[in-house]
């Protein structure tokens, strides 16, 4: 919440003594028309009573418009004349200021633009009702995506000054405030600003930034001062002043009655529950608080009248709740801080912590029965200024309260300052990690649009809204890491509505903190001891000093010095004490020096199927961005997804910077450094929303909602779940090659409203020959801003610098001919190349050869040889073959033949012989009975016996 107030009024005012003075004779004032186009102007006479226009005096020429009184002075308006104050008062002189918002002043103009121009070039007619809103006390900007200016022209004789109060509590709207052309660059705390001679045109211009389709906040406006920074007192309670007045008129009848500032009477109402509220007292001598209820302050309710109700009595005394951990009660029953060294529950007196031990300093209250010192409250409303002195939250025993407040609107603020952290001796060897963390539990309770904020102030340069949380909430706890040593005031704001609403309807609305905890603070108190390492001599002395042990060292259980870790494992946050505080580190991941984390030094290794992958991503180091879009609101202001994203190298170093310049950095000097901005973050992986200058007509692109996608490299491995993380393959489409991806896990260890577990990514890195090196980065097609749950975000890298490095087994050979007596040897990459650097191809090769081989001489000989061999055994057998042939012709002829001789009964037997009766050969003797009857045949001979038919005739026929 930023704020100037720097009020005053052009007129003369006697803030002690007004009653006097205050009463008018007259039934109407005079007041200037507005210039026109000759600078001149007319005093008209305005009655009092509308309506009632008689007896006025006659519309005069007035004053030229340039015209002016000096300081001490004012226009007395019947005389047209430069009057004196009167003692005790004073006047701006020539001042203007502009406190009523009924309606736009005149002089004043809302103007809405849209430069986003349609496909055609024609003008988008979106924002033709947005405008500056008037509520009364304040101007309300608008809520959309338009660019909405709002501009006064004012002409100064001399040198002035333009100061204005504004309430700017949304960083999703950018706001800016410059005169004429020149835009005011310091970009520090808004400040009186400076205005030159002649005409000065003052642009007050907001625009919304509707991304994700909430609403934004409005600017809140009001008290625009113009030359002068005289301070004045609104109009004292039971007084009222009408719009132009230059006086007082001092309230005559009650019970009607007017606020501070009030323009009329208004007539009391009846007191209700809702104007009062309960606090508890501080404890007393004995030990014992009691609940008293005060009426809601300024009171406006009356008692004594029908249905009204009266104020609760004061409640019973009770014991008082224990005192916060860390410290102790003393005899007047106040709690008072431990001593340093020492440790307390809050139940016991504080006891030294014994030898080996350290204290572990920090602040944690859970008992609510009167706000810390380093806490304060307060009550915040730029369009209402009766809550300024009220407490906007209050003690309630077991926890703290939202407190009554002047209306719903109001801001109830609840801030705790830590001035800075230590990391204990025991952990100082944890560089990289957190400082410090703060954790609370609340709940909300509401019928309305209720919302919670949750906003640290780093170095009080700027507030930034760290969380938000809208409605009623169950009881829960947030926990937010530190990450810079610095002073930081954390705040909690509550709004029961964001209307404006000047009454207090939902006052049974409220949020309740039951306890907060902070820890490594400086100067903290400590509720327990933490082991820590010791000098050998002096490890069994009371009271003796801790030693630090260096960084990446645990603390031996057994020896109580220091160990240090072994290779590749990280100290386990806040943890020290014995060697499982080391862990070790994920797949694919190695340790930094110091063991504070683990990251991926650009090498991984795979092996599969008895083959071994090698990669080399070290030209992935560098941090790549991509950008998704654009994409369009509803009413087509044109916006970009932009990922920043460090794979690897850098030492374990979070790379990728992301920042927020919607509201204006602090410093100059940290320019150089955007990491050190309060409104940035580092990460392995983060993520900005971008409006394009020439989109919207900025100075430069808008950059907001800057968040961590990844804090920490939890591993690298092909699988695709690691540590619950899912890298969910089927997002993408199917890796076709014969190399696996690589799967990249992260995770953001900071919880959201919505990410109870932190956010986590998936980085998959795919191998693609047909890639340049650094290739390119894609986000799942079905989820355009790279998650479909915003809780896990999913990225695809293609790059050939993603192929394994060359081995031999990615190549092979090629023999040429023998040509001349050599033979060239030729090395290819196996097709498709799906690998890089490593070995090279061999070289081009010659070889001797010879024009015939040995081997193939010798086929050739054995071939020829079984070819002899082969024809001379066809002619051999051709032969044999023709023999028989010729001699079973004869046969067959001589059978034919008439025979002179008598058919002889039968054939001469040798002795010993038997007779082979009806022995017939029915058709031709096969080639191969001819073979084989030649193979039988005995000295070189042969014969056949051929018994022909025993019908034709019975014969002997010999060859």
């Amino acid at each position: 919440m930023r704020r100037i107030v720097k009020p005053s009024r052009n007129l003369c005012y006697a803030p002690t003594d007004f009653h006097s003075s205050s009463l008018r004779g007259s039934d109407y004032y005079y007041q200037y028309t507005e210039c026109d186009s000759t600078g001149s102007r007319w005093r008209v006479a305005i009655p009092l009573a509308p309506g009632s226009c008689s007896d006025l005096p006659p519309p005069t020429r007035g004053t030229d418009c340039s015209f002016s009184c000096p300081a001490g002075k004012f226009l007395e308006m019947s005389t047209q004349q430069c009057t004196p104050c009167a003692a005790g008062s004073y006047s701006l002189g020539s001042g203007l200021r502009f406190d009523q918002w009924d309606a736009i002043p005149a002089g004043f103009t809302s103007l809405a633009s849209f430069l986003d121009t349609g496909p055609n070039g024609e003008d988008i007619q979106a924002c033709k009702s947005s405008s500056w809103t008037p509520q009364g006390v304040y101007l309300e900007s608008n809520r959309d995506e338009c660019t909405v200016s709002l501009v006064y022209a004012v002409h100064l004789e001399k040198q002035g000054s333009v100061s204005f109060t504004y309430q700017y509590p949304d960083n999703n709207i950018f706001f800016e405030f410059y005169v004429s052309i020149e835009m005011d660059k310091s970009h520090q705390q808004w400040r009186m600003v400076s205005l030159k001679s002649g005409t000065n045109i003052l642009y007050w211009r907001t625009t919304g930034i509707l991304v994700g389709g909430k609403m934004v906040k409005p600017v809140l406006l009001k008290n625009i001062q113009i030359e002068g920074n005289s301070e004045a007192q609104p109009c004292p309670s039971n007084t009222y002043s009408v719009k132009g007045a230059s006086s007082l008129i001092l309230s005559l009848r009650l019970p009607p009655l007017s606020d501070e500032g009030w323009a009329e009477c208004k007539v009391r109402p009846p007191c209700s529950e809702k104007d009062y509220f309960q606090i508890h007292t501080a404890c007393d001598s004995e030990g014992k608080t009691q609940v008293l209820y005060r009426w809601v302050e300024p009171k406006i309710c009356v008692e004594n009248v029908t249905g009204a109700m009266e104020l609760p009595a004061t409640g019973q005394r009770q014991p008082c709740p224990p005192c916060n951990p860390g410290y102790y009660n003393s005899n007047d029953s106040t709690c008072l801080p431990c001593p340093p060294g020492t440790h307390s529950d809050g139940t016991y007196a504080c006891a030294q912590c014994p030898a080996g031990t350290e204290p572990v300093l920090g602040y944690e209250y859970k008992w609510w029965n009167v706000l810390p010192s380093n806490m304060k409250t307060s009550c915040f409303n730029v369009g209402n200024s009766k809550c300024d002195d009220m407490n906007g939250w209050e003690v309630a025993g077991d926890h703290i309260r939202s407190g009554a407040g002047s209306s719903d609107n109001d801001y109830l603020i609840l801030s705790l300052h830590v001035p800075g952290f230590k990391v204990p001796a025991s952990l100082s060897g944890m560089t990289g990690s957190e400082f410090g963390r703060i954790t609370f539990v609340f709940e909300t309770i509401c019928s309305a649009d209720c919302e919670l904020y949750f906003m640290m102030d780093v170095n009080r340069k700027s507030t930034t809204v760290v969380e938000s949380w809208e409605g009623s909430k169950g009881k829960q706890s947030y926990s937010h890491s530190m990450t810079r040593n610095a002073s930081v005031t954390y705040t909690w704001a509550f709004q029961r509505t964001n209307h404006a609403l000047d009454v207090r309807r939902f006052i049974a609305d409220t949020v309740k903190i039951y306890s907060i905890s902070v820890t490594n603070v400086i100067n903290g108190v400590a509720s327990a001891c933490r082991a820590c390492a010791l000098v050998p001599q002096n490890s069994q002395r009371a009271g003796s000093s801790c030693v630090p042990c260096p960084a990446g060292f645990y603390i031996d259980r057994d020896t109580n010095r220091c160990q240090e870790c072994p290779p590749n494992t990280h100290l386990a946050g806040r943890h020290t004490y014995g060697q499982d505080a080391c862990v070790s580190c994920g797949p694919g991941s190695i340790s930094n020096k110091e063991h504070s984390h683990c990251y991926s030094d650009c090498s991984f290794t795979h092996t599969e199927n008895n083959r071994t992958l090698t990669f080399d991503l070290s030209l992935l180091s560098d941090v790549a961005s991509l950008t998704i879009g654009p994409s369009f609101t509803s009413k087509g202001t044109k916006y970009l997804h932009l990922f920043n994203i460090s794979l690897c190298g850098h030492g374990g170093k979070r790379a990728a910077i992301c920042t927020d310049n919607v509201t204006d950095v602090s410093s100059k000097d940290d320019q150089s450094d955007p990491a050190q901005f309060v409104n940035s973050v580092d990460s392995y992986i983060c993520q900005s929303t971008i409006i394009p200058a020439d989109g919207r007509g900025f100075r430069m692109a808008i950059s907001s909602q800057s968040i961590s996608l990844a804090d920490t490299f939890i591993g690298a491995t092909v699988d695709t779940v690691l540590n619950g993380v899912n890298a969910k393959p089927d997002l993408f489409p199917e890796n076709a090659k014969d190399v696996p991806d690589i799967n990249f896990f992260y995770r953001s260890t900071q919880v959201t409203a919505s990410c109870d577990q932190g956010r986590s990514s998936v980085v998959t890195v795919r191998c693609d020959p047909e890639k340049t090196e650094r290739g390119e980065l894609y986000v799942p097609s079905s989820c355009p801003a790279g998650t479909c749950d915003g809780c896990t975000f999913h990225f695809l890298w293609e790059s050939a610098n993603a192929c394994p490095r060359c081995t031999d087994d990615d190549y092979h050979r090629i023999e040429g001919a023998c040509k001349g007596g050599l033979q060239e040897t030729l090395y290819v990459w196996n097709e498709p190349k799906l690998c890089t650097k490593g070995v090279s191809l061999p070289p081009r090769s010659s070889s001797p050869c010879e024009a015939i081989a040995l081997w193939l001489k010798v086929g050739v000989g054995g071939g020829a040889f079984a070819a002899v061999l082969l024809i001379s055994l066809t002619c051999y057998f051709w032969k044999k073959n023709k023999r028989l042939e010729y001699k079973y012709s004869r046969l067959v002829m001589s059978a034919n033949k008439e025979c002179e001789l008598p058919a002889a009964d039968s054939c001469g037997l040798a002795e010993g012989e038997e007779p082979d009766d009806d022995v017939v050969y029915a058709q031709k003797p096969s080639l191969l009975g001819k073979l084989r009857a030649i193979a039988n045949k005995e000295d070189g001979e042969s014969s056949e016996s051929v018994q022909l038919n025993s019908s034709q005739s019975d014969r002997w026929v010999l060859g």
